[in-house]
């Protein structure tokens, strides 16, 4: 069974940083596609951030960009999405996912996923 597990998040006020961790476990998992969405109330899931180790590929989305970084720790099985100079805006539940090989894409084709952390900027 492959699990994704993510934490990190909590309260915090504009302008501070979070980094949310996800490990991801599994016999049988080896995606190196593995991605960051995020959720905000009475919107949809949106893409955050996603990255194909093999391919040498990451991208985020360009509210986020020059703000938040991806990273990954092979020896841990754990990849994090740094956030700095957060924003009321970026509150949402945030989700880790991966694909169980690289679907084409960096933007759909994710089939695990973890059961989300909360972050929440307040002004």
């Amino acid at each position: 069974q492959v699990q994704l597990v993510e934490s990190g998040g909590g309260l915090v006020q504009a302008g501070d940083s979070l980094r949310l961790s996800c490990v991801a476990s599994g016999r049988t998992f080896s995606s190196s596609t593995m991605a960051w969405f995020r959720q905000a109330p009475g919107k949809g899931r949106a893409l955050v951030a996603a990255s194909n180790w093999s391919a040498g590929t990451t991208d985020y989305a360009d509210s986020v960009k020059g703000r938040f970084t991806f990273s990954r720790d092979n020896a841990k099985n754990t990849v994090y999405l740094q956030m700095n100079n957060l924003k009321p805006e970026d509150t949402a539940v945030y989700y880790c996912a991966a694909q169980r090989r690289y679907a084409g894409s960096l933007y759909i084709g994710y089939d695990y996923w973890g059961q989300g952390t909360q972050v929440t900027v307040s002004s």
